[in-house]
């Protein structure tokens, strides 16, 4: 189990309740499919993926960012039980869906860029480190089907 301090609960908290889900979501799916293109192949049946504009403009990829976002809001209200929270979820993509692991990584990182361009000077190293602890146990949860 993880452990969290008071600070890393509040901050995580915090960051969540100043985001605009939808928005970040698509920005941060978006970012990822256009930086790491290899991570397209999980979305042929979005349509329109070959530049940076289609993708930005495709709805399908805006409507499956904000499901990831609203996806780690279940993750903020069950800090205590990220493992079993996602496990559901870590069989989908990795039994269905199969989706190399190292994504949950690279959309993380894409994630925590969209969300330290909208806190700006407040995302400091400590808000930084506590929101990455987060993402990196949502992406160890997600990993814990793979074998």
């Amino acid at each position: 189990m993880v452990e969290w301090t008071d600070f890393e609960r509040a901050t995580i908290q915090d960051i969540f309740s100043k985001l605009d889900y939808e928005s970040a979501g698509h920005n941060a799916l978006a970012r990822c499919l256009v930086v790491y293109p290899w991570t397209q192949r999980y979305f042929a049946k979005f349509g329109n993926l070959y530049n940076a504009a289609a993708i930005m403009g495709n709805p399908m990829v805006a409507a499956h960012g904000a499901v990831v976002l609203h996806g780690l809001d279940r993750a903020v209200k069950n800090m205590d039980n990220i493992k079993a929270t996602y496990a559901e979820l870590s069989v989908l993509h990795s039994e269905k869906l199969h989706v190399d692991p190292d994504n949950f990584r690279l959309l993380a990182d894409c994630i925590t860029i969209v969300v330290a361009a909208k806190l700006g000077a407040s995302f400091t190293a400590d808000v930084q480190a506590a929101f990455q602890k987060f993402l990196a146990v949502v992406g160890a949860a997600l990993r814990k089907q793979y074998h």
